[in-house]
């Protein structure tokens, strides 16, 4: 049996499920279309091996597309309908340390146990059956089959399910019936997969629609609601615009999820819920979306969590002498998003310094409220701040489009970055990890982190009026403590690896206590799930 022994400790088993899960994993740009793997219709024969067919037709689905908003959106559906008493499952990607939180059995990850006995039951049917004409399912594909299975098992009430990339040829679109779909904000990103205009992108996207189920989307540009709106038509999609929620049906409360971006996805998200409700036979009495919100309603926006998306942790790495270090994790990654990262992180940092107490998104890992207010209320009124990015995207982006986003929202805002910091992941695109981290490699490829460096350094001479040109005469290469190398320019360093950058702001904050370094950790969710990783050790 593929799991092995169970006299295995817990550990060597999860382990041996991640090594069965990453041989899943192709090094093939997912625009490759070369490989019989990626043919849509063997999703189909997936489900007749897995006798997933009836199941899944069961499970009454929410499905969501989008550019940007996707997962808030998932994330705030799932709590709303949560509260409303149902039993929900969440399927969500990517994860940031465990793979386990891509599947939410009522709001939390699914536990280890539940994880191995679906996983290996799936697996070893698929390892069982496929052959050369029906290959063994990819990565993406394998967890949202494990995901049908998790959720069908478990008999929730409703499914929420976030599209990984695109819409139409996404693995979690063999759905045939769902309750209601939703596409979120749409932009410009994965162009190489889903084309280069936002109409084609649209397209893309409204591959999710079903003939006559009806279909939600927050305003878009024209070019693409046009494409949303011909797709609805020809599929007797009833099509609707969710607008922002508005604040004041929050009775002064604040959503759960930071950001004024946050507004539009909950729009949607609400729009979502009480359609499901009403064609699923459980209506809230006495509400419709232009008045006051259910209580269950301002539950579930008021409590969703989702890391890596507008959240702050203050490091805690030595409580006996600490410093003043504050860790703000948003996995921008298109120019839209890093536009609304730039608005979040710099009202952060204007509210941090006109107010002496603030009350910051703690983790459990952290001191207690009450300990951080006497903290804060003693040391914010003395102390100078600096803000430091904390960078890494991956090389099919544009660090021409996404930087200048950032540094000109932030700019409109009077917020300045002292020095910015790039890094290579530590996360192993081929290979699925668990909360420990591997080892750093002594020879990584850092030619992608001089790159981003270059264009920085361009940017920040050019904002000064400086020319622009070529960097690295003015670059000095150092070694730190352990060997391992640092370049540093006039505004910006490499570090050879993120434990190394981490080192190196942990330092600067115990030399410099009369400042708070206020680091933006952005560009990548891969980055801001190692960063989570390593500051919870």
């Amino acid at each position: 049996m593929a799991q092995g022994g169970w006299t295995e400790s817990a550990a060597a088993r999860y382990k041996l499920a991640l090594d069965a899960l990453s041989s899943l994993i192709t090094k093939r740009s997912r625009g490759d279309k070369s490989n019989q793997g990626d043919r849509f219709d063997l999703l189909f024969d997936y489900l007749k091996i897995l006798e997933l067919e009836e199941p899944i037709s069961q499970l009454k689905i929410i499905h969501v597309a989008g550019t940007k908003g996707k997962g808030s959106t998932c994330t705030f559906t799932e709590s709303i309908l949560r509260h409303c008493g149902l039993r929900t499952g969440l399927f969500t990607s990517p994860h940031l340390i465990d793979v386990r939180e891509r599947f939410q059995l009522d709001g939390a990850e699914i536990c280890e146990g539940k994880f191995l006995e679906y996983f290996w039951w799936c697996f070893d049917r698929l390892k069982e059956k496929t052959n050369d004409n029906v290959p063994m399912p990819t990565y993406f594909r394998f967890l949202a089959l494990l995901a049908f299975k998790i959720f069908a098992a478990e008999q929730v009430d409703v499914a929420i399910l976030e599209v990984g990339l695109g819409g139409k040829f996404d693995a979690t679109n063999v759905v045939q019936t769902p309750i209601v779909c939703g596409i979120s904000s749409l932009g410009y990103d994965h162009m190489e997969i889903l084309g280069n205009t936002l109409g084609e992108i649209a397209g893309e996207k409204a591959g999710i629609f079903k003939h006559g189920i009806p279909a939600f989307t927050v305003p878009q540009p024209d070019e693409a609601m046009h494409v949303l709106v011909e797709k609805a038509s020809k599929l007797n999609v009833n099509l609707k615009v969710a607008h922002p929620l508005d604040a004041s049906l929050l009775n002064g409360l604040k959503l759960a999820l930071e950001g004024e971006h946050q507004y539009l996805n909950a729009g949607l998200a609400v729009a979502l819920c009480s359609t499901w409700l009403q064609r699923t036979g459980h209506p809230i009495r006495n509400f419709n979306q232009t008045g006051p919100l259910p209580e269950q309603f301002l539950k579930g926006l008021t409590t969703a969590s989702l890391q890596g998306r507008a959240q702050i942790v203050r490091d805690q790495f030595d409580p006996e002498s600490p410093g003043d270090l504050l860790f703000y994790l948003d996995g921008a990654h298109s120019p839209e998003s890093m536009e609304a990262c730039g608005r979040w992180y710099s009202l952060c940092v204007k509210e941090d310094s006109q107010r002496s107490n603030l009350n910051y998104q703690v983790p459990d890992y952290t001191e207690s409220s009450n300990e951080m207010a006497q903290l804060q209320a003693g040391e914010r009124s003395k102390k100078d701040t600096a803000q430091i990015l904390l960078f890494n995207c991956m090389s099919v982006r544009d660090p021409l489009l996404l930087l200048p986003c950032l540094t000109r929202t932030c700019a409109s805002h009077g917020v300045y970055f002292k020095k910015a910091l790039f890094v290579p992941n530590i996360s192993l695109y081929h290979k699925v990890g668990s909360h420990a981290l591997p080892p750093t490699d002594p020879k990584v490829d850092l030619s992608w982190q001089f790159a981003l460096q270059r264009v920085w350094e361009n940017l920040m001479q050019g904002d000064k009026g400086g020319e622009t040109g070529s960097i690295d005469q003015v670059c000095e290469e150092v070694k730190d403590n352990a060997g391992m190398s640092i370049r540093n320019c006039k505004n910006s360093s490499v570090f050879s690896s993120l434990p190394c950058a981490i080192k190196w702001l942990r330092d600067a904050a115990q030399r410099d206590r009369f400042v708070r370094f206020q680091v933006l950790v952005t560009g990548s969710l891969h980055l801001v799930g190692d960063v989570l990783r390593l500051i919870k050790k």
